[in-house]
């Protein structure tokens, strides 16, 4: 994994280049190099994962009178069967790297070549003759690329903090931003970076950038099918596909390891990886919380505590454990750190505990594997089985519009039409999801929840991953993201995935004989936060200690009377998904403060 950026069309010396290679070391902490191209540079900060001695970047190769420079961030799980086609065509290759296989890849087969990639990607290939400058992003949009255009230029980058260090972008918030931070946060509008002219390429959208114009196009999206296979046959078809994207996912030429949180799917990973160890003990980590076990109570979404199932897990397949214990202290110590690698407002404690849980792997392992995304293709979130909430008009994980807007500055209110303004992106996303006509409407409404949740909510989860491991330079797969799975799941109805009436009772019955019975059937459970009360007494002190400050620029978003309510009082639902409470939601207010202040954000309104 890596980070790239470029510039065309605009001036920059040599110090504002250095300066965006220092935003982008992080992420790649190995090596930073750029090169000059017409009118433009081509910068890139690597993580070295493949190919340790051959797989620099920017990375150029020669082919039938064109010269093509690519810088790329990601991984291909396909690399060898690319490579064995392509020297059937005639190439050759100095090294085994992917960058080096994507390359060849697009001079064979231009932007048809996404067509046969599978991977995490996001790239940007300059063709000198051609002068033009070819995007894209991987499917599942797994890995980020930012970019904005400024008079007759264009600059992209992994990261927007990238963006910001160019003399001629500036950070600034309009009342859409406004909307989004406040309204949708820590979500998104697909294809927004928040800030004023900062976009996002999609996930499954390339572009070519050619005499100062960008033109966009989507290559892929989940579309409808038929399914025909009896429920033995899907499963059995489920169980290849996912065996199949986890061993491809486990290829290195550095140590790997597996997040184990004791739940279905990291636990699922976790066995496949262990078993193809030859012998060799399996690296895994943990997170956990000082106290734990005094302060979890049980709830309906998470009813019993991971530790006993984690133990098994880890003398059922003799793996070399690793705790990483966090305090109430330790989790406020990353605000702001958090705050500063996703460039934006996040989950609160979630993002906290992930950016330090991610500083301590890095010692151990470079790549690690972990078990984002199944919970959105194969229906395993509360707001799919529960049919009040399911059929309720709105974002499932954020039923709160009114509250939120409850807490605005009275002007902000009459600017933003909040409720308006949220209605319109849940429908323009529910209007744009491909179903079969004559589908009943339960199977309508199921397609539209699963679009739902990878446009938007499977999106932050996938943010909150990348942004918080490549802050400690450690790369992070997700082998459910796999497109193949996402595809054929589409089409799978709704009693199929809920089997048994058991969340994700497909995916389980299709792994049967893979894990142990109790961790294969026990109670889906969020991601671990902490309980203890001190954690709350922390956060409230902070924003009571903000409140004094009149002059904090939350408070041109947010009301102090409202800021004080939220003190006293536990909200009705959830700020964002399952695991925002009170708590959480006075945290992400003070990372909305704590990234105003850091990008010194001019409020457009």
């Amino acid at each position: 994994m890596c980070a790239i950026a470029g510039i065309l069309g605009l001036y920059a010396d040599d110090s504002t280049l250095h300066k965006m290679l220092h935003t982008m070391c992080r992420r790649g902490p190995d090596a930073t190099q750029w090169c000059d191209i017409e009118n433009g540079y081509l910068l890139h900060a690597r993580l070295a994962v493949i190919d340790l001695e051959g797989g620099c970047q920017p990375m150029r190769f020669h082919d039938a009178g064109e010269e093509y420079s690519i810088v790329y961030n990601g991984e291909l799980y396909n690399t060898q069967e690319l490579r064995q086609e392509l020297e059937r065509l005639g190439h050759c290759f100095l090294g085994h790297s992917d960058t080096e296989v994507l390359l060849h890849s697009y001079a064979q087969w231009g932007e048809n070549c996404l067509e046969k990639v599978n991977g995490i990607f996001a790239f940007a290939v300059w063709e000198k003759n051609s002068r033009r400058l070819f995007l894209a992003r991987d499917r599942m949009g797994v890995k980020p690329l930012f970019y904005t255009q400024v008079e007759d230029g264009l600059i992209f980058a992994s990261e927007i903090k990238t963006l910001l260090v160019h003399p001629q972008v500036r950070a600034e918030l309009d009342a859409e931003g406004a909307a989004q931070i406040l309204l949708l946060g820590p979500g998104r509008a697909p294809g927004s970076g928040v800030l004023r002219n900062i976009r996002e390429l999609e996930p499954g959208e390339c572009a070519y950038y050619e005499d100062a114009k960008l033109q966009i196009r989507r290559y892929w999206k989940l579309l409808d099918r038929e399914h025909h296979e009896s429920f033995e046959d899907t499963a059995a078809h489920v169980r290849e596909l996912v065996l199949d994207a986890i061993l491809r996912q486990t290829v290195s030429d550095v140590p790997i390891g597996t997040f184990l949180s004791g739940g279905l799917d990291s636990s699922l990973i976790t066995a496949i990886c262990a078993k193809k160890m030859g012998g060799k003990q399996l690296p895994t980590f943990s997170v956990d919380y000082v106290d734990s076990d005094k302060y979890f109570v049980p709830n309906k979404f998470q009813p019993n505590s991971d530790g006993e199932y984690i133990r098994l897990m880890q003398k059922t397949f003799h793996t070399d454990h690793h705790w990483c214990i966090l305090s109430p202290d330790d989790l406020v110590a990353e605000l702001e750190n958090a705050t500063f690698a996703r460039d934006l407002p996040g989950m609160a404690d979630v993002d906290f505990s992930l950016l330090a849980f991610c500083r301590q792997i890095k010692p151990h392992v470079t790549v690690a594997l972990s078990g984002e995304c199944a919970d959105e293709i194969f229906g395993g979130y509360p707001w799919y089985r529960d049919p009040e909430v399911r059929n309720r008009e709105g974002f499932p994980w954020a039923q709160n519009t009114a509250y939120r807007i409850s807490l605005l500055v009275p002007g902000l209110q009459q600017k933003l039409a909040g409720e308006d303004y949220v209605r319109s992106l849940y429908e323009k996303t529910c209007r744009e999801s491909d179903i079969l006509p004559g589908t009943d409407a339960t199977e309508v409404r199921m397609k539209q929840m699963v679009n739902l949740n990878l446009r938007w909510f499977m999106q932050t989860l996938l943010d909150r991953k990348d942004r918080m491991s490549m802050y400690s330079g450690l790369e992070v797969r997700v082998p459910f993201c796999d497109y193949r799975i996402a595809e054929y799941l589409y089409g799978v109805p709704w009693a199929f995935k809920d089997h048994k009436g058991k969340e994700k009772g497909l995916l389980r019955t299709a792994m049967e004989g893979i894990l142990p019975e109790e961790v294969l059937w026990r109670k889906k459970s969020p991601y671990p936060k902490t309980m203890d009360p001190k954690y709350l007494h922390i956060v409230t002190s902070r924003m009571e200690q903000l409140l004094k400050n009149k002059s904090a620029p939350l408070f041109q978003l947010v009301s102090t009377g409202a800021v004080r309510k939220v003190l006293q009082e536990e909200p009705t639902w959830p700020w964002y998904g399952q695991l925002m409470r009170r708590a959480q939601t006075i945290a992400y207010l003070l990372q909305v403060n704590a990234w105003l202040e850091h990008y010194n954000v001019d409020l457009l309104f």
